[in-house]
This record gives C-alpha cells, structure tokens and sequence, in this order.
C-alpha cells in the first residue's frame, strides 16, 4: 500500500505500558517534522520492513514534546510498532481525515464517551477542553473498558477529577474493584444532561457506538450534536483502496469523524 507522501523519520522518545497488550509511543522528528494535528486525526506509521498502519493520534505533545500514539498489538504491523524502544525509528505521515469539532462545542456543556482504546482518539478532546476550561460548559467524560486491567491511562483519568466530571464502568470487576459494573451507557443515569445544550464525541466499538447513539437520541440529544470516530477498516488513508467505504462515504478521507446525522442511517445496515 502507499500513501500520497513518503513517510518520513521519527525517533522513538519513549513508550511505555497501558495495558497488556497496549502500548503508547511517543515519536519526535528525526528531521523534518509534519504538520500540526488536530485532536481525532490520524497518522500511518510505518514500521519499516513491515509495513504501515492508521492510528489515531493520543496526544499532540508528550512528555518530550513529540505526537504519541497508543498501539494495540493484533497484527504483523501493530506488534512490530509494539515492539518498538527509545532510539529506534519509525515512520510517519499524515495528519490525515477529519478532527473533532470542537468550535461547535464552544460554550456548550461537553460530553466525551469512549469504549476500550477508544479513549486514545478522545484523549487530545480532553486535554484541549482542559486547557482551555473556560471555554466550555459543563464537561464529562464517561470511560467503560471490559476489566480494570483494560482501561487504558488509568493514572490520567483520575488527574481529570475535578475539572471534568468523570465516571468509569468495567463489564467484568475484578478484585478491590469499587467503581460501576456494566456497560459504558449505565454510567448516562447518573448525568443531568442537558440536550438542547450538550454536544456529545463518542469513540469504541461500533456495536457500543451504535447503542450509546440510541441512548443519548433517547434522551433528547439531536443527531447533530453527536459526532462519532469510525474508523473501521481503514488501510491506506487516501480513499484510493476502499476498504472503509461505508454507503458513499471513504472514512479515512470523510472521516473518521463524523456527525451522526451523516451515518445514522447507513449504521443501520447489517454487514454495510
């Protein structure tokens, strides 16, 4: 596969451990850099003689000042990524798709819900929002993950008390477990949502997408208000392959996210 720029070389700064399987890696330009990301776009990373993948962007500055990404380890590509240590080399390219619009959301209450990795999408959402606080309404992020041992950037949500109303679930507790059991959508009960003024960013699963979107049209939240990152199937970040077409829609080029009143409908149809 290609992509319409060459990669270009970023050095590892750092990686360390989510979970298990999950790793976040922070890379640095090894000379000339990318342009500036917007919190929900994505970059191809390239492990080289491997091969590359699309993944999301987790933060726009790490702790060393490059753009980190968080990697699951499912594939030939994401493990060699997974594998990777400080001094190494990957490449990058990007930013590609469409960001979270947060201008809408200005002085609006603001509500983020992710599902498993799905937060690492949301994560630049929340540092932006607190950052800038005062520009927003009411803010509240709602995580679920399947076991606490899933819940990827656990020490951060905890910083996020406080400034944002935060709620976490587990579908399976483990031991010392005290938080909320069952999925992300329960922890919904315990907001005094506003819908005529609440902009909602989902990100996970689509099946969990799919049912929290039905949750919030429930309680009165327009489709318009609601966008969600889909970023199913997505290979070559170009709309040439058309592996994330979804009815006309190339999601790597018109997406990830989008406004749910676009996808509603085409959501709806098994195996589209």
């Amino acid at each position: 596969m290609t992509t319409v720029a060459p990669p270009l070389p970023y050095r590892v700064a750092g990686t360390w451990a989510e979970t298990a399987d999950t790793r976040s890696i922070e890379l640095v330009p090894a000379g000339p850099g990318l342009p500036p990301f917007a919190p929900g776009q994505f970059a191809m990373i390239y492990a080289f003689g491997v091969g590359e993948v699309p993944v999301s962007v987790s933060a726009l500055r790490g702790p060393r000042g490059g753009l980190v990404h968080t990697v699951r380890a499912v594939g030939a590509v994401s493990s060699a990524l997974f594998r990777l240590r400080p001094g190494e080399t990957a490449g990058l390219s990007g930013p590609y798709g469409t960001g979270w619009d947060l201008t809408a959301a200005a002085g609006q209450d603001l509500l983020v819900i992710a599902g498993g990795i799905g937060l690492a999408p949301l994560r630049p959402v929340v540092h932006a929002v607190l950052h800038r606080r005062d520009a927003y309404g009411r803010f509240a992020v709602l995580v679920g993950a399947r076991t606490p041992a899933d819940l990827v950037y656990r020490d951060e949500i905890e910083s996020w008390r406080g400034p944002a109303g935060v709620a976490v679930a587990v579908d399976r507790p483990g031991p010392g477990w005290r938080g909320a059991v069952g999925v992300v959508t329960t922890l919904l009960d315990r907001l005094d949502l506003r819908p005529d003024r609440t902009h909602a960013l989902v990100c996970g699963p689509e099946a969990m997408m799919r049912h929290t979107a039905r949750d919030l049209l429930a309680r009165g939240l327009a489709p318009d208000r609601l966008q969600v990152s889909l970023e199913r199937n997505m290979r070559c970040a170009t709309g040439h392959c058309g592996h994330c077409q979804l009815g006309p829609l190339l999601l790597c080029r018109d997406g990830p996210v989008v406004r749910y009143d676009r996808v509603a409908r085409l959501l709806l149809v098994r195996e589209l």
